[in-house]
This record gives structure tokens, sequence and C-alpha cells, in this order.
């Protein structure tokens, strides 16, 4: 398929939170206490929250940028493209890119919301967090109808209330929720616990998919800490492999067999030979563990649980009926640094030479719109949802590699990998 053709829903990509998030949208007891963007004296945008700075980190905002800026040094507003924090400027990158669809995960929350949740006033994390999914809702997804799939965060200190949310923002059309990889690592009950049961019970009865972001957990994976940080970006898969394994092996589908997962940024070409792991470790080792899948392999209950994704993966896209066609999604990850915007769908019609128009089809929006509920054919029809008619509605909009002043910073060679790996998932 020729890559004006394509129709693009990206299940991955991110937005940079703009500095009037909560402007009105707290109680009266916490508005002196919400959430707020200081300048540093270094000329910094950053979060400040319960006396703690989190700031926008270089990686997570570098789409238009050359590469040799990139870099995890916090920045301010001016050094972003407006795309990142401000709606219409998203809906022109998104058509000068030729993206239709787009689910953004938070940036300084985490992705998992766990800056909220590390308030000792749970009220207050409450407040703020429910605040923040109605931005996300009503705001930032409702300003531009048809063109993004709504995701929410979740109070994980308290597994009811993460229940009651799931419930609130599926009655406002919310279809997914970001979840933690790896609770353990927060200091939570693990997968597998029956902690976690009343969530499970409300995705289940509100079809919500549970989508799983690598790095989530605050952890990646670390070899050592003089390690360059190419390691750690070539191992940012293997967190997605771990919290898979964790969650087939655990109780979770075969107490809820209705439950789905969305696994996020961890790509899909390593996904055949786990698959061949899990049958092999069952057929190995069930008897004396005790694992039980009735009649059904592991490979299965991936298939019929997980959602898997990817920016450009061509391995993965010639093992995908390994994978399984129904399992595969696209993603886009603006404005980060793996992004390939606003290219990706040249990069697309590369990697998918030779697969047939109804296989490039589930993978680059119908799988994401049935799996979230996502029906951007109710504003606009197939034919104007293309890369094509979609860049004829940007014609003008600069896309062009621009160079920002990096002056008033000194490039950080040689970075300790734990301390990079902490602030790249803060």
């Amino acid at each position: 398929m020729r890559a004006e053709d394509l129709i693009l829903v990206s299940v991955d990509d991110h937005l940079v939170e703009p500095p009037d998030l909560f402007d009105g949208r707290l109680p009266d007891r916490y508005k002196d206490r919400a959430p707020k963007v200081i300048r540093t004296e270094k000329g910094d945008d950053v979060w400040t929250f319960n006396d703690s700075i989190i700031p926008n980190i270089g990686l997570n905002a570098v789409a238009g940028r050359p590469k040799e800026e990139y870099g995890i040094e916090p920045t301010s507003f001016e050094e972003m493209r407006p795309g990142c924090f401000d709606i219409g400027e998203r809906v022109k990158d998104m058509n000068a890119g030729g993206v239709l669809g787009s689910m953004c995960f938070p940036s300084f929350p985490s992705f998992s919301g766990r800056v909220f949740g590390a308030s000792p006033d749970k009220g207050l994390a409450l407040a703020v967090l429910q605040a923040y999914n109605d931005w996300h809702i009503d705001e930032w997804c409702a300003s531009a109808p048809g063109r993004f799939i709504p995701m929410a965060i979740t109070p994980l200190w308290d597994p009811a209330l993460c229940a009651a949310e799931v419930r609130r923002v599926a009655a406002k059309g919310c279809h997914s929720i970001s979840f933690t990889e790896n609770p353990a690592t927060l200091g939570l009950p693990s997968f597998h616990s029956d902690t976690w049961d009343p969530v499970w019970e409300a995705v289940c009865e509100t079809d919500v998919v549970v989508s799983v972001h690598l790095g989530s957990s605050g952890q990646l994976a670390v070899t050592a800490p003089d390690a360059p940080v190419d390691v750690m970006i070539t191992l940012q898969p293997m967190n997605i492999c771990q919290a898979a394994a964790d969650l087939l092996w655990s109780r979770v589908f075969k107490q809820f067999p209705d439950i789905r997962f969305a696994l996020s940024e961890g790509g899909i070409g390593w996904i055949p030979y786990f698959l061949d792991r899990l049958d092999r470790t069952y057929e190995m080792h069930h008897l004396w563990t005790g694992q039980e899948f009735g009649d059904q392999l592991p490979s299965d209950v991936f298939r019929q649980h997980f959602l898997t994704c990817f920016i450009t993966d061509p391995v993965g896209v010639q093992l995908r009926h390994m994978i399984g066609l129904d399992n595969i999604a696209w993603e886009g990850d603006y404005p980060h640094s793996d992004s390939s915007w606003p290219t990706a769908p040249e990069e697309l019609e590369a990697v998918m030479a030779g697969v047939p128009d109804d296989e490039v089809n589930k993978i680059t929006f119908e799988n994401a719109c049935r799996w979230f509920h996502f029906d951007p054919f109710a504003d606009r029809t197939k034919e104007q949802s293309t890369v094509g008619a979609l860049r004829a509605e940007a014609a003008g909009h600069d896309v062009s590699v621009r160079a920002y002043d990096q002056g008033r910073y000194e490039r950080q060679k040689g970075v300790e990998i734990g301390t990079l790996a902490a602030r790249a998932t803060a």
C-alpha cells in the first residue's frame, strides 16, 4: 500500500502538559496546592508538586529537532514544538504527519500517575488525579472529536478507588487506563496478588483496556552504573517482555477471562520467540509448577488478551502471522525521541512492502479502533482520513527540522546510567 493511502491510528503517543492544566479544576481547599509550572534560574520550565520538582525531560519532546540536539536536559516550553502541549498545534502536526488518531500517555505525572500517588495527602492526590483525567478527556480529546483515544490514570494506592475511577472515566467514554508494568517496584502488591481484583472486575465490566507502557514502574533495564545510555535504550523492550511474562503466569487471566492488556512501546519482533518460550516452559514444567490453562497453550492466552504495537519493526512485520494479525497495532510515539514524525508513512510503506492491504489496515488502524472503541469515521469518511488527505489539510504547516539554542546547556557525557534511568521515567 502506498504511503498516501494508509490510515494511521497510533496507540502510543505522548503529551506535555500545558501550564494551565489545573486552572479551575480543583476544589477551593486544594487550589493553592495544585501542581504548577515554574521557571528555574537556568531557564527550565519544571512542574512542582508537594515540594518536588518534575522536569520536562528533553527526550520526551524532541519532535522536529535535529538528532544531535537530543539529550536528557530539562527544557522550556519555548524549546519544544507547540504540538507537544497545544492541542490545536498537535492536530496540525498529526495532519502533517498523516496521523488520523492518537492515544496520548501523560508526562509529568509519570505514565502511571505515580507522581500524584506519592502525595501524603491522598485527598489531594485523588483530586489532582481526577482533575487531570477530566482535562484529558473533556479538553484535550474533546477539542478534536474523532482524533484522540481517551486515556486515564488511576489511584494505584487504593484498588477500590482505582476501580471507582475506572467506572467514572468509562462513563465519560474512556476505554483505556494507563497502569504500571510492575506494581511491586512501586512498593505495591504484585500482579500475583488478589489485591487488584476490584480493578480487574471494573475494567472487565466496562470493557476498558489496561495499557502498560514501558518505564511506568519507574525502572528501566540497567546492566551497570557505568554502562553507556545506549544499553538502556536497547533494552527498553525487555521491560515489556517482563511485564507480559509476569501477567501471563499470574492468576489474572484465569480469574478474569475477559480482561485485556495493551503493551506499549515494546516493539513486536521479540514476540514469536517469547511465545515459543512460553509454550515450552508450560510443556516442560506445568505439572510441578501447578500452572493450568485447560486445552489452551500460553501462546493462545497471549493472543486472546494482549495488544502489541511497533513504530518501525521490519522483523516483527515479517513474523506478523506468528504473532497474530489481530494483536498488532501501530504507534507513532510523538513527540519522543523514537518517533519518526513526520515521515512515519514513508517508513511504514517500506516496512510493509508486500503485505496485503487487508493486513495493513488491521495493523495501522482497525485493531486500534476495535480494541479501544474508537470510531474516527463518525466525523469523517475513510477517504478523508488517509495520509494523503490529512496532509492536504495541513498544506503549508511547517515540519522542517529546527535547531534550538542549546547554549545554556553543557552536553552531559558519561552520565550515571542509574540517574538517567530515574530521570527518563520520572
